[in-house]
């Protein structure tokens, strides 16, 4: 058995980045029972926006730019991603909120093939396909076709793939924290606008990107300060763990998040994942892994 000491390093940091990860989220449902999920996605943001903003101010940005609608697409959709992400997290068992999030590099392999001409494998195209099936073994379609949360999930799939995709020709125009600012700047500005016209839209499918603006009190405060110390505690170790290993690794060890989601859940008050989505979660793991493994 292998102890967790004799562990590379890179490994050892994204079962940590996982483990917090799936603490954040636990810190995110706790809050939404107090707020929308919108303002949960508000207070996420604006904690980032200030902490990136400091960076900038100590140390200036210098990029080449001249890609202001791709940046802008990034964070628009970096944000409806997650505000579909985090509407599941109030809604749906923890587990299965980060599993569909976790589709991400499965069609990440999709668009970089279409947009950005990235040879996928034979491999690549089998997982792709494996990882698909998964879904279908979580979302479970009858005739009436995927429930709202299983819509919701798989765009929360989608529109991070499209973001991460996006990010990797953005690289070579702008500074790595321009990328994050354009994210983060769009998930607060955008609640603040979803906020003002909330009051007139009687939609009942758009709850997930609309809400009131609540003034958090008391033991709120502490779950939205948490929310944010290990969102940006699980970032560092990430980053940390992708330079320390190869990404093939590193991005399989952070499917450790969806167990870890799980079991955080189930204290929670989650239900244990019945046996057809297990084996859905199960195919979606597998098809990440090889995916990381074939990049």
């Amino acid at each position: 058995m292998v102890r967790i000491k004799e562990l590379n390093s890179g490994v050892k940091y994204m079962l940590i980045a996982s483990f917090t990860f799936a603490i954040m989220g636990a810190f995110a449902k706790l809050a939404s029972v107090h707020m929308s999920s919108l303002e949960v996605v508000f207070f996420r943001n604006i904690a980032g926006v200030i902490l990136v903003g400091i960076a900038v101010l100590k140390k200036p940005m210098t990029h080449v730019g001249g890609k202001p609608f791709l940046l802008f697409f990034r964070g628009f959709m970096g944000f409806t991603a997650l505000l579909a992400f985090f509407y599941n997290i109030a809604n749906i068992p923890l587990g299965d909120a980060m599993t569909y999030s976790k589709t991400s590099p499965i069609f990440t392999a999709i668009f970089a093939f279409v947009f950005l001409q990235e040879k996928l494998s034979f491999k690549g195209w089998i997982a792709v396909f494996i990882g698909f099936i998964g879904i279908l073994f979580i979302t479970q379609p009858t005739g009436v076709g995927f429930s709202k949360y299983d819509l919701l999930g798989i765009f929360s799939g989608v529109g991070a793939a499209l973001a991460y995709t996006s990010i990797r020709e953005l690289r070579n125009f702008y500074d790595t924290r321009a990328i994050v600012l354009s994210f983060m700047l769009t998930g607060t500005i955008g609640p603040i606008i979803l906020f003002l016209i909330s009051p007139y839209i009687n939609i009942s499918e758009l709850d997930f990107m609309l809400g009131e603006f609540v003034m958090p009190k008391g033991i709120v405060w502490f779950y939205l300060i948490a929310m944010g110390v290990f969102a940006t505690i699980s970032q560092l170790l990430m980053t940390k763990a992708y330079g320390e290993t190869k990404a093939g690794i590193v991005g399989a060890v952070s499917y450790t998040n969806i167990l870890f989601s799980i079991l955080v859940g189930l204290m929670l008050g989650d239900a244990f994942p019945s046996m057809m989505t297990s084996f859905g979660i199960a195919l979606i793991v597998f098809a990440g892994i090889m995916v990381a493994r074939a990049k």
